[in-house]
């Protein structure tokens, strides 16, 4: 199989062509590389593709799965007639958005991302923050990033935190924070996702730093989170 990756929109576009089987797993890799570089919106063109079978389907299941767990949408474009019928067989026709205009899809990923936004808002004001000034230790999940860094946690919530002092990562970048909660005896290791970066010209009284986004994080860390920033927000 052929795969020929062009970005439109911040959105990633993959041109297949030729076979999908058994030895399509450069699919698996591509879009792999795709979300390592930070592009979660993936949008497959399967116009020039001649054949598929269930191993194909499962390269391409796989690859979505990849996408869903990186918090990403995985949309088709172009599905023959052929493929759409495995896909039904396979069930897959049921679980991805399947378009026949490139600009239909494309609007389709700018309105999930419009209401995306909107839900995180709803759900960051359910989730109260609790200003902090404390030492943690920031470690990179990229490959190019730096390895340990000493920043200050100056801003806390059961969602996401605010980090200050670092420079080194730009957004989309994955990283864990270390954190000791003061009077907590317990060391936190949240994954997080960059999602807002300071502006020197207009925040320099908090730059550099940046905005960090929780990911998968369990829900019983979570109510220790909250749990101890309503405790703190009390005793303010």
């Amino acid at each position: 199989m052929e795969i020929l990756p062009r970005t439109k929109r911040g959105i990633v576009i993959l041109d297949l062509a030729g076979r999908i089987d058994a030895d399509s797993a450069n699919f698996i890799e591509t879009v792999g590389q795709c979300l390592r570089d930070g592009y979660c919106d993936i949008l497959c063109n399967f116009e020039a593709v001649d054949f598929i079978d269930y191993m194909g389907v499962s390269a391409i299941f796989i690859a979505y799965k990849e996408v869903v767990n990186c918090k990403g949408r995985m949309k088709f474009l172009n599905v023959p007639v052929h493929v759409r019928e495995l896909f039904a067989v396979a069930g897959l026709d049921r679980v991805v958005e399947i378009y026949a205009k490139e600009e239909l899809a494309l609007n389709a990923f700018k309105e999930d991302r419009v209401i995306e936004n909107i839900q995180k808002m709803q759900l960051r004001r359910r989730f109260k923050r609790l200003p902090l000034d404390i030492k943690i230790e920031l470690l990179s999940k990229q490959d190019s990033g730096p390895i340990c860094l000493k920043v200050d946690l100056l801003d806390l919530s059961g969602v996401g935190a605010y980090l200050f002092g670092c420079d080194k990562f730009k957004l989309g970048d994955r990283v864990v924070l270390k954190i000791d909660l003061p009077s907590e005896r317990k060391t936190f290791l949240l994954n997080a996702k960059v999602v807002w970066l300071s502006d020197k010209d207009i925040q320099h009284h908090i730059h550099p730093g940046m905005g960090v986004e929780f990911c998968n994080i369990p829900s019983s860390v979570q109510d220790e989170l909250v749990k101890f920033i309503e405790k703190n927000l009390s005793l303010a």
